[in-house]
């Protein structure tokens, strides 16, 4: 359960129950899924209790989800490996099923913290994957070597993308912050797990 309380259905103004509509049909696309608990989209509830912000973080999530220069599989794979270092279980149940319901083995899930030494991801994928955890280290630790890396495998308008995508995938600190927990989206089936206050690439993971 999350600390504060965000804005309940009943609550909330005309626009915002708008929002909560199309976030709740987006979720359902992306997972396949209904939430197990609670409303499946808490974040955006607490969010509201801030309209004018809840507004600015959608258009800039949309802003950057709009843009499709890197494949979605990197960017799922960056998506779920950052929400995992910061330590987010809504981001890591919600990632899971997402990554699933797109084409992800649970063996690719079940790889993720070994990626390093696995042979299901590319070197490409390897390259992105060290980059996120250069990225979303704090502070920051992207060294030449990982850059040089990186760009052998990119473009600089991918890098681009790929840095500003890290930097929404961040800003899930938000859920975190306030122990927003699993709505159930992977209930039952295999699902990364975060590790709170973890400083390498990964995170164990398991069924639920």
């Amino acid at each position: 359960m999350a600390r504060i309380e965000g804005v309940p259905q009943d609550q909330a103004s005309p626009m915002t129950r708008v929002v909560y509509m199309f976030m709740r049909r987006g979720m359902r696309k992306m997972t396949g899924r209904t939430a197990a608990r609670g409303t499946g989209i808490e974040p955006v509830e607490i969010w509201a209790l801030q309209p004018r912000m809840m507004s600015a973080m959608g258009r800039f999530q949309q802003g950057i989800r709009k843009v499709h220069g890197v494949d979605e599989r990197i960017k799922l794979l960056v998506e779920l490996e950052g929400a995992a270092l910061i330590g987010c279980e809504f981001c890591m149940d919600l990632g899971s099923q997402i990554c699933r319901n797109s084409g992800f083995s649970d063996e690719e899930l079940l790889a993720l913290p070994r990626y390093r030494t696995s042979d299901l991801f590319t070197e490409r994928e390897k390259a992105a994957l060290d980059y996120t955890v250069a990225v979303m280290r704090t502070p920051v630790e992207v060294t030449d070597e990982v850059f040089a890396r990186v760009r052998e495998h990119f473009t600089d308008k991918q890098i681009v993308e790929i840095t500003a995508f890290l930097t929404m995938v961040n800003l899930d600190r938000f859920n975190a912050a306030f122990g927003i927990g699993s709505a159930g989206f992977s209930e039952g089936m295999v699902c990364v797990r975060p590790i709170p206050g973890r400083t390498g690439p990964g995170s164990p993971v398991q069924s639920v």
